[in-house]
């Protein structure tokens, strides 16, 4: 594993992230999905049930697993960039759609599990692809700058 690309390439992955996530949370959770959050109150934390919901008391545990998966993931990247083809931005957004594919798989098997409504399975995956597409190729770009393939 090369350690830079986990822990830089994780932090841009990350960042990436976040920064789809200020466009995509209006939208999909404070919009499409927000009725069925109402609906189903008792499967989230007591912070997201207050009204106003408490997010500022959630966010410090939310960005440490953020960052923490996004390095980890970061590091598998930089065992398998050289399976995927094209620019290094592109090996990122394959690696992401990769990510989308297995968050898909384990939304189904959880949603045999978790008594919640296949719109919010359904809307969760959507907002992975965009997230993990656009993290994978900001990973793969900074990647590539870090520890090129062909040096």
């Amino acid at each position: 594993m090369n350690i830079k690309i986990a822990l830089l390439g994780g932090l841009a992955f990350y960042a990436a992230q976040f920064i789809v996530g200020m466009g995509t949370g209006p939208f999909i959770h404070e919009g499409v999905l927000e009725p069925l959050y109402i609906a189903n109150a008792e499967f989230w934390r007591p912070e997201l049930n207050q009204d106003p919901p408490d997010m500022a008391a959630l966010m410090p545990r939310w960005i440490t697993v953020g960052i923490i998966m996004s390095i980890i993931m970061a590091g598998i990247y930089s065992f398998l960039r050289g399976a995927f083809s094209g620019a290094a931005w592109l090996k990122g957004a394959k690696f992401g759609l990769m990510l989308t594919v297995m968050t898909a798989c384990w939304s189904a098997a959880w949603s045999g599990i978790f008594n919640l409504p296949d719109a919010i399975w359904f809307w969760w995956t959507a907002e992975s692809l965009l997230y993990y597409v656009i993290g994978g190729a900001a990973l793969g770009f900074v990647a590539e700058k870090l520890a090129p393939e062909n040096a």
